[in-house]
């Protein structure tokens, strides 16, 4: 099937999406991210969407470990003071 029509025969239309209240710092890494790709703050959202759907597949367990190892969290303490201090950032706001 062509991927511009949609099941019925018609024509796939562009859906606007709207993403509210993001944190200013997952704002900011965002804007860098489309800086370095030479990318409009949009064309990096649409890429990201674009990389993920195309992932097609959940993490195993042990592939959940390894990325959760690679951002360096190693125990459930750790996992504890990342949300406190996401939660103390955003309650001095």
């Amino acid at each position: 099937m062509d991927s511009k029509c949609n099941l019925r025969g018609g024509l796939k239309m562009p859906v606007n999406l709207s993403i509210k209240n993001v944190p200013d710092h997952i704002a900011a890494q965002i804007r860098r991210r489309a800086v370095k790709h030479h990318r409009s703050l949009q064309g990096e959202l649409v890429a990201i969407l674009e990389e993920t759907v195309a992932q097609g597949k959940m993490l195993t367990p042990g592939e959940f470990l390894e990325e959760l190892r690679a951002i360096g969290l190693k125990t459930p303490a750790g996992a504890a003071k990342i949300i406190r201090k996401e939660r103390n950032a955003c309650s001095h706001r």
